[in-house]
């Protein structure tokens, strides 16, 4: 995959756009110091470019009932194609799982799970992870204060 060649124009659209994805292309040409149509064209190569992938908006989990987040480090017990691609299908199938990462270390994997509660918790674990024929080892950590959950990336200066 090539870097996309940006300047400070550029980085700047998308400083403003990863506050607020929702922004018009009137507010974010004044906010950049470019015309409307400079500011729509350069935004539009960016999507184009696929560094812009796409808008969404941030959702409160508590408000929402999901009130419960927990890490989850799984290792397999045995690995190959098919078995890997199995257990890929397992977290595409289950919303509850959030993200998910192969993963160097000692684990295979790591699970970033939310659920509603304990109880959602521990049946998620009993009735779908432990009993995945894949699942060797199960680790859990329940997320007990969130210090820094940034969801945006660092812009080059």
């Amino acid at each position: 995959m090539q870097e996309t060649r940006m300047d400070g124009f550029d980085i700047a659209i998308l400083s403003a756009l990863q506050r607020d994805g929702a922004m018009t292309n009137a507010a974010l040409a004044e906010l950049v110091n470019l015309s409307p149509s400079q500011c729509s064209r350069r935004r539009a190569a960016l999507e184009a470019a696929g560094v812009i992938e796409g808008y969404s908006a941030r959702l409160n989990p508590q408000k929402l009932g999901l009130g419960l987040r927990a890490i989850i480090r799984i290792n397999l017990r045995s690995h190959g194609q098919g078995k890997d691609d199995d257990f890929a299908r397992f977290v595409a199938a289950h919303p509850q799982i959030r993200s998910a990462f192969s993963v160097s270390g000692d684990a295979d994997y790591i699970l970033d799970v939310r659920v509603r509660d304990l109880e959602a918790f521990s049946d998620f674990i009993h009735r779908h992870l432990l009993p995945h024929p894949q699942v060797a080892q199960v680790r859990s950590e329940i997320v007990l204060r969130i210090l820094k959950d940034e969801r945006s990336l660092a812009l080059p200066a």
